[in-house]
């Protein structure tokens, strides 16, 4: 085999995906309280941005044009080019130090423009410590958890505890249920100090007389068992269907229970009604679960002529402007080179980040009107008449890219007349009717729901008889899909739906 080295040429044809293109997809993808924080956090970054004060008058780009014409100059003869450096505009990132040495010269070099600036009153500074201070104190406490509860009952518990701080251990290895997920043996072993497995199940048993009811067990079963007390109506049947039928209650098998325990069905049902009050889980009331709330980045009201107007909530997104001042700067022609290039690159990545915002609420507002345009019988009459809608059909509609809209509609909620939906609500398949027509999955399980609420509990329907019902209802869909959306709304199977009489 001969080896030969030679150059050669060749064309080839490729996408590049410029940094500013880059930038607006990731602004388009933004939710309103997520682009509120990227603009934050490029007014502290980037010192040519400025917040518009709410009734300021109008300044900068994007609103003087001939201000906007300083930040792309049109491009100078090559030999221009070469007499004069730094009049070209470098956007490429430097380094953060060199960056932090230029802000400070042109500080100094600059201090009059920056002396102009209105400096914050001390009335002013007095109100925002004092909303600070007020907001601070209306925050809400951390919840207490469970091993501070649990660590409380022990300094005034009532009997004597032997060995205290083997019992705060046992706190210490319990799990956000409450429960004791590791082996005692284990836990001897790791404790530290002599003790016996006798003295760990000891402590244990100190600890579960604790509350809440049912912590420090080590299974579901242990755990209902803690709970039953004295004073629990069916004692025994409750503890025997603890312990030997929570299978069988799963799947709804009464009368297997009623053949193994004797009972009848009417205690067994009694039974199983105060099982229901028990805590699997004792110590999930002390898991912080902060509550999450949608803000939605778009409105959508009807007029008084009965059409429907989309409006953006831009009351969250800071108002940002490239400042006069800045551009004035810039035309100096005193500015060196380097001071001149490090105020080019922050004008237009200034100039790239207004940009995008605008372009993203233009998209946006086109997307969810072409939504709201297909999607009218939705809001009209309600979910149940939602139409089969695929993205493709918004982007064709729109102009752009399918991955346009997907980025457009992600994580993005509106809110309407029928409620607050996320963007994605609105898009969807379906099926096409012996008619011809096509209907929505939406449709057919809401009518699947419709069907199961009006059924016979004595005798619920199984999948092959919904699959009838609703094609009886002009809805031919297979047993596959059926069970598929009866599982996701959090229907159980018919055996499980059957409520079983003498």
């Amino acid at each position: 085999m001969q080896l030969n080295l030679g150059t050669s040429m060749r064309t080839e044809l490729a996408q590049v995906i410029s940094p500013r293109m880059i930038q607006s997809m990731e602004i388009l993808q933004l939710p309103v309280m997520a682009l509120q924080e990227r603009i934050e956090h490029e007014l502290q970054e980037n010192p040519v941005l400025e917040l518009r004060e709410p009734g300021a008058e109008d300044e900068g780009y994007p609103n003087q044009p001939e201000l906007a014409e300083a930040v792309e100059p049109p491009a100078p003869p090559e030999e221009a080019k070469v007499e004069k450096p730094e009049e070209e505009l470098v956007i490429d990132a430097k380094d953060a130090s060199e960056d932090f040495e230029r802000m400070e010269q042109l500080n100094e070099d600059w201090s009059d423009y920056f002396n102009e600036e209105s400096r914050p009153s001390a009335n002013r500074i007095s109100e925002e410590m004092d909303k600070k201070h007020d907001a601070m104190a209306n925050m809400a406490d951390r919840p207490q958890s469970l091993q501070e509860f649990l660590d409380e009952q022990l300094a005034y518990a009532d009997t004597e505890i032997v060995n205290l701080d083997l019992v705060r251990y046992l706190i210490s290895e319990l799990d956000e249920r409450g429960y004791l997920a590791t082996p005692l043996e284990d836990i001897r072993q790791a404790y530290g100090h002599e003790v016996t497995l006798e003295q760990v199940e000891e402590a244990l048993g100190d600890l579960q007389e604790l509350e809440p009811p049912g912590v420090g067990a080590r299974t579901v079963e242990e755990c209902l068992l803690l709970q039953v007390t004295r004073d629990t109506p069916h004692r025994d049947v409750v503890r025997s269907l603890i312990t030997n039928h929570l299978e069988d209650i799963q799947h709804n098998r009464l009368p297997v229970i009623q053949k193994k325990t004797g009972y009848d069905l009417k205690t067994i049902h009694e039974a199983i009604e105060v099982l229901k009050h028990f805590n699997p889980k004792p110590g999930a009331q002390f898991v912080s679960n902060s509550t999450q709330y949608v803000v939605p980045d778009i409105i959508v009201e009807k007029n008084d002529q009965g059409e429907y107007d989309i409006r953006l909530v831009d009351d969250w997104t800071p108002n940002i402007y490239i400042s006069r001042r800045h551009f004035e700067m810039l035309r100096d022609k005193n500015l060196d080179a380097k001071s001149r290039e490090w105020m080019q690159r922050k004008i237009q990545s200034a100039k790239w980040l207004i940009d995008a915002i605008e372009q993203r609420r233009s998209t946006l507002k086109k997307v969810t009107k072409a939504i709201i345009d297909h999607q009218r019988e939705f809001l009209d009459k309600g979910p149940e008449h939602i139409e089969p809608l695929k993205m493709q059909q918004i982007a064709d509609v729109v102009g752009v890219h399918v991955t346009t809209v997907s980025r457009a509609v992600d994580d993005k909620w509106v809110q309407t007349p029928r409620g607050v939906f996320p963007l994605k609500r609105f898009f969807g398949g379906g099926t096409t009717m012996a008619s011809g027509e096509e209907v929505a999955w939406e449709t057919i399980k809401q009518k699947l729901l419709d069907i199961i609420a009006t059924e016979d509990k004595a005798n619920p329907l199984s999948d092959e008889d919904l699959v009838t019902k609703l094609s009886e209802a002009g809805y031919p869909v297979a047993r596959r899909t059926v069970t598929k959306y009866r599982k996701m709304t959090g229907i159980q199977s018919s055996r499980q739906r059957k409520v079983w009489t003498e």
